[in-house]
Order: C-alpha cells, then sequence, then structure tokens
C-alpha cells in the first residue's frame, strides 16, 4: 500500500489537527484548463474521454500538475448509473446531458437493475485504478456519485428541468412508486461507491445537486433519508474511508444533514461559513464555500475573497476550502493559481 506524500484531507476529514486548510476545487479536471480541452478533442466526446482509462486519468492528473492541490477527484460523469441502466446517456452541444429513455410508470421502474460495477460500470473501475497508480501516492484520490434524488431525477425528467414538474408529480401522486425508484438507485449507488473503494478511492463524496430544490419535509423523506442509506452501507463496510455530502442550496438543513452519518458537509456560497459552523455544533467538517464567479475578478480581489471566507469559518481543524459549487468553464487558469496561494498563505494563522 502507498504512504500519502500529503495526507492533509484525510487528516483534516479524521478531525485532527492540521497546520493549513486544504485545498481542491470541484470540476477542477475541466474546460477551463487549455490542456483539458486538447485531450477531450483527443478523445473524440466527453463519454469517450470518461471511458478510456488512460485519458481519464490524464485529465485527473492535469491540475496537480498546475497546482498544489490537496486531493484528486476521479474524472468521471454522475450520471454513470443510470447510463448503466440502459436509459441511453448522451450530450447534446449547449444542452447538457440527455436521456434516450425515461422512468415514467412502474413498468418504467420495473426494467430497471443494479448494474455490476465490475460489468457495466467496468470502465470507471478501470479509471480508479489507473488513476490510482498515476497518483504515486501524491494526494488522496476522491470517488463519487450522483445522490439518489439528483439520479432520479435526471431519470425521470431525461434532462436537466427548471421545475421538476415529472419528477415531483411521481413524489406527489404515487410516492410509493418514486420510494422503489429511490431505493434501486441507492443499491446502486451504494455498490458503485463501494467498489471505487475497492479499486483505490480513499474519499467518497456524494453530489445532490438538485436537493435543493425540494422543501424541506419533502427533502427529508425523499433526499436525505437516501443519502443516509447509503452512508450508514458505506461506514459499516468502510469505516476509515470518509464520506462527503454535498447538497446545492441546503443551507438551512444542515443541522439535519450534520446528522446523516457523514464526514463533512459542502456549502454552497449562499450559506455564511460561520452560520454553518454554528448549525452543525463543529460535528463535521465543512468543505466550501467561495462563489465560483469571483475567479472571474482580479487575483488581488480573488485573494481578498479568499481570505473572507477563511475569516467566515476563522479558527479550527475542520475546513476544507473548495468553491461552492464547480468551477465554470471560462475562468482563467492564473486566477485559480491565486486562490490557491492565498489558501496556502493565509490559512496557517488559523490553524494555530
Amino acid at each position: 500500500m502507498t504512504t500519502l506524500k500529503n495526507d492533509l484531507m484525510l487528516r483534516t476529514l479524521r478531525g485532527e489537527k492540521t497546520e493549513r486548510t486544504p485545498v481542491w476545487m470541484m470540476r477542477q479536471a475541466g474546460r477551463y484548463l487549455p490542456e483539458y480541452r486538447a485531450t477531450r478533442a483527443q478523445a473524440g466526446s466527453f463519454l469517450d474521454l470518461c471511458k478510456n482509462a488512460e485519458l481519464a486519468c490524464e485529465v485527473t492528473l492535469q491540475p496537480l500538475e498546475r497546482y498544489p492541490m490537496d486531493a484528486a477527484i476521479l474524472f468521471s460523469d454522475i450520471l454513470t448509473i443510470p447510463d448503466a441502466m440502459g436509459l441511453g446517456l448522451y450530450f447534446e452541444e449547449g444542452e447538457g446531458p440527455r436521456f434516450e429513455r425515461t422512468v415514467q410508470t412502474a413498468a418504467d421502474i420495473d426494467k430497471l437493475f443494479v448494474p455490476d460495477p465490475n460489468q457495466e460500470l467496468q470502465y470507471v473501475m478501470n479509471a480508479v485504478s489507473t488513476i490510482k497508480k498515476g497518483l504515486n501516492g501524491a494526494v488522496p484520490l476522491i470517488g463519487f456519485s450522483g445522490s439518489p434524488w439528483t439520479l432520479a431525477c435526471y431519470m425521470v425528467e431525461g434532462s436537466g428541468s427548471k421545475n421538476f414538474a415529472k419528477i415531483k408529480r411521481m413524489m406527489y401522486d404515487t410516492p410509493e412508486l418514486m420510494h422503489r425508484l429511490l431505493d434501486i438507485v441507492s443499491q446502486s449507488v451504494i455498490s458503485y461507491l463501494q467498489a471505487q473503494i475497492e479499486a483505490g478511492a480513499q474519499i467518497v463524496m456524494v453530489f445532490d445537486t438538485w436537493g435543493g430544490n425540494l422543501s424541506t419535509k419533502d427533502y427529508e423523506t425523499f433526499s436525505l433519508a437516501y443519502s443516509r442509506k447509503i452512508s450508514h452501507a458505506l461506514q459499516a463496510t468502510n469505516p476509515s474511508v470518509p464520506r462527503l455530502l454535498f447538497t446545492k442550496g441546503a443551507g438551512v438543513w444542515l443541522e439535519t444533514m450534520a446528522d446523516a452519518g457523514y464526514n463533512g458537509l459542502g456549502v454552497d456560497w449562499t450559506t455564511d461559513l460561520k452560520l454553518a459552523r454554528e448549525l452543525t455544533k463543529d460535528s463535521v467538517v465543512l468543505q466550501g464555500n467561495l462563489d465560483p464567479t469571483s475567479l472571474y475578478a482580479s487575483p488581488e480581489k480573488i485573494r481578498q475573497k479568499v481570505r473572507d471566507v477563511l475569516a467566515d469559518y476563522g479558527h479550527g481543524h475542520k475546513h476544507i476550502f473548495n468553491l461552492g459549487h464547480g468551477i465554470l468553464p471560462d475562468i482563467n487558469p492564473e486566477h485559480v493559481k491565486a486562490m490557491i496561494d492565498e489558501v496556502h498563505q493565509s490559512s496557517p494563522a488559523y490553524h494555530q
């Protein structure tokens, strides 16, 4: 087993005292990097890039070659599970992900199955093991999945949505069908993340992109309950592998989320970290929460924004610096450097 040269993220997630705040970015391997765009052109398409282990490894490592990040994250997509279920994922230029087939009825749900990570999703496991080897112990590797609620949104709607009319109709009119769908997706996520851990992931993260579109009661019933189920299952089999949960737009629910069994919670930029810390009573690590659009500002302004985020969290060892959502595709890479450099320079004072 390779000893990590930089285990700052893991020590933070274990609640240990650290010398500075770790930093990485959601979507850190992506279109803002010219080297990523070149590799994607070589692959032919986004999905072809995801399914080529060597190229997926290449783009995962690209941001680490530029910046002193404290973690790598598997290059993949949250929609691999429904694609493996046979729904036919494709990407429309300028429109985002879409599915050829959707889940609308009980008969549609009957056709679904829990994909075998070492069959239908073998390409993801190949990517994880290739990346782990390529990292050679530099930093920990984060594996991930979409949350059951978020995956179900895409499966029912067939794409992203403004009002989620189809899935909310199912949720309100036939909640038993909604729970059946969420249950099979939850089983799939557990199996998928377990396989990523076995292939080499040292941290796993659940992205609940659309949970914030629910009411408080519905969030607990149809989203958080299933994220909790995933965390408990993984904790039982992999107690030493930390788990992160990020629900966009969930600031008001952080207190409840803190009891869901995750080591860390992502916080978007709409929630002050001081408030987040009060709500969670310092019981979990908080990850975030620089507004991604602040990276359009000048390097001097970015550095001030970084200092503001660090000050919002204050003194302590349970903060992972990140954006409040994924980095935007037209950000200047030099602006990312300013952000990371400032975390390195200013965060040690909060760890004394």
